[in-house]
């Protein structure tokens, strides 16, 4: 079988299993076998693969066709234009949580000042990492109840060059952590409990439950977090987190009455509000005036 041929017939088992940009998918998967950068397969090729590699190929496909992404099967995600490597104990990172990098660094004037991170529920690091990688002078602290996403961390902080400024700590939430900090990250469970069975088979299946589930109405890991982001925060300090699809003002009103002010939301690049940016509540604010004060957004 040539290389142009076995794509073709990947191709066409991932569109019988429902997978879109089957063609591109399979190009991936055949790159992936061969070890090979996609840039150079040819996909009319007439290159005939190794019975090894076809094997490989076969196998891969049919891991694809189980919906199982991509990202998994590799074992890594490009994130912020860095490549992560992902475990099952991590949630995938999305595209869309670069949202929270690029609201970070639109709050912080000074990107050489000596800046104190944490960021809460890291899973792969990815989120603490990235705003590392802008901050040269920062120093961060990740923290995961799965010590298998702390092992994967660190593991992504040495392959960056960050362990010197990265580290890692199993634990849930701010638990332990007393040291104020200037910036709060945190990307938590936020789906409603009866809305997992509706996701996508690649995020169902693949992501760990526990990254997912925000309780019967989505919000259970705000309620915890935010006595804990004011807790954590020094006075001039922020947190951004990201929230679900319609969860803006109910996050909102949870900050607001633990004393954070809500000072921008951010929306990702379908224009779905995903992230908020939160402070101390400035001295006379009560939580009604925060709730209602009007936010800045982009």
């Amino acid at each position: 079988m040539t290389e142009g041929e076995a794509l073709s017939a990947a191709a066409a088992r991932l569109a019988a299993s429902g997978i879109d940009e089957p063609r591109r998918e399979a190009r991936l998967l055949l790159a992936l076998a061969l070890c090979r950068p996609r840039e150079q397969l040819v996909l009319s090729s007439k290159d005939t693969i190794a019975p090894a590699n076809a094997a490989r190929f076969a196998a891969l496909v049919e891991r694809r066709a189980r919906h199982e992404p991509y990202s998994r099967i590799a074992g890594r995600r490009e994130f912020w234009s860095r490549e992560f490597w992902l475990s099952a104990d991590t949630l995938d990172p999305r595209p869309d949580s670069e949202t929270l990098i690029t609201a970070a660094l639109a709050q912080i004037a000074d990107r050489d000042a000596a800046i104190d991170v944490i960021d809460l529920g890291t899973g792969t690091g990815a989120l603490l990492l990235a705003l590392l990688t802008e901050l040269p002078n920062a120093r961060g602290l990740g923290v995961d109840r799965a010590p298998g996403a702390v092992e994967t961390a660190r593991r992504n902080a040495a392959a960056l060059g960050l362990a010197a400024q990265a580290r890692f700590a199993v634990g849930h939430w701010g638990d332990g952590l007393s040291a104020r900090v200037d910036v709060i990250l945190v990307n938590p469970p936020y789906i409603p409990t009866e809305q997992l069975a509706e996701l996508a088979p690649e995020v169902r299946r693949y992501d760990p439950q526990g990254a997912l589930d925000g309780g019967p109405d989505g919000l259970g890991a705000y309620r915890e977090l935010a006595p804990e982001l004011a807790r954590l925060l020094r006075s001039t300090g922020f947190a951004v987190c990201e929230i679900g699809t319609g969860q803006g003002a109910a996050v909102i009103e949870l900050m607001a009455r633990s004393g954070l002010e809500t000072v921008a939301m951010a929306c990702d690049l379908a224009g779905i509000e995903r992230c908020l940016v939160v402070r101390p509540a400035r001295r006379g604010w009560n939580c009604e005036q925060v709730k209602n004060r009007e936010i800045g957004k982009w």
